[in-house]
């Protein structure tokens, strides 16, 4: 069995379960949007895209898959261009606010935590990944949406 067999069937599995979820192509769509803004966001997750897609009426299991999909990893890769976005739309220098977040993972205590500016090193990386979410956010509904449609459609000139 070569090594990556196992990583396509589970993503094919995901794919299949994900298309065929009995629900409009707007609510699948809107859920995984919501999961995919609820997992790049730090510290929110899965749980986060479940609260909203009840508040928003989308698909649960799509927006459940949405977080699961993006939660931590793309966090951690967007990092940086969150730092940069942030700091853009605030003002701010972005090397300077990437030093001081990297300085208080590095050596993180409470008192040292109580002690910085949390405007000038939290806000700016969170308000990036909440722009950075949106963009993921609607970017994934918006391919979610295509990839059902074509489906449909494809399906409806199968059968005739």
């Amino acid at each position: 069995m070569p090594k990556n067999s196992w990583f396509a069937a589970i993503s094919g599995l995901i794919f299949t379960k994900l298309f065929r979820i009995n629900d409009s192509a707007q609510k699948i769509a809107l859920g995984v949007g919501l999961g995919v803004f609820a997992g790049l966001v730090p510290g929110t997750g899965p749980a986060a895209a479940l609260f909203l897609a009840l508040i928003f009426r989308a698909n649960r299991a799509a927006a459940l898959l949405g977080g699961l999909l993006t939660n931590t990893w793309l966090s951690i890769v967007t990092f940086i261009l969150a730092i940069k976005v942030g700091s853009v739309i605030l003002k701010m220098n972005w090397q300077t606010v990437q030093q001081r977040t990297e300085g208080l993972f590095k050596d993180f205590s409470w008192a040292k935590l109580l002690k910085f500016s949390v405007l000038e090193t939290l806000l700016p990386v969170v308000v990036g990944y909440l722009i950075l979410g949106l963009i993921f956010g609607v970017l994934g509904y918006l391919l979610t949406l295509l990839i059902i449609r074509r489906s449909l459609h494809g399906d409806k000139t199968a059968h005739q």
